[in-house]
């Protein structure tokens, strides 16, 4: 895979959620999220509904949204723990918001101009734990 040169984000981590919509971007934004699912155990990515859609065995914690239906925003969509997806919102509305089809099951869409690397992993290694299977968790 080539290597994309850095973001230049601002010092805090974030840039600006009114960046224009590039090319470059949403190539740059699926470059992250593929090194941040790679690195988490028997996660395969396959198209799902047109998207890069990451799993792990049968079941979806990450999806690429590159202004899914005229949307702004290049994003992810993926699962958080029960009562998360409000109070992210509630916080960080420019960063986060309800996704459409898995919002109405607690699912958070990630505004991926407006966070950061670390952030943004920490949201992914939360999902994958959600829906990953029981002995890749440690949980039985």
């Amino acid at each position: 895979m080539p290597s994309l040169p850095p973001d230049d984000k601002a010092a805090s981590g974030r840039r600006s959620a009114a960046a224009p919509a590039s090319p470059y971007l949403s190539t740059h934004h699926l470059f992250r999220i593929r090194t941040i699912c790679a690195a988490l155990p028997e996660t395969t990515e396959r198209p799902s509904h047109g998207a890069p859609t990451f799993f792990v065995g049968k079941r979806v914690y990450v999806m690429f949204a590159d202004h899914h239906h005229d949307d702004p925003r290049v994003a992810v969509w993926l699962p958080v723990p029960p009562g998360a997806q409000a109070a992210l919102i509630e916080a960080e509305p420019a960063v986060y918001f309800r996704p459409p089809y898995v919002g109405v099951r607690g699912w958070v869409g990630i505004n991926l101009d407006a966070i950061g690397d670390d952030e943004l992993r920490e949201h992914v290694e939360v999902a994958w734990g959600l829906v990953a299977p029981r002995r890749l968790t440690g949980g039985g």
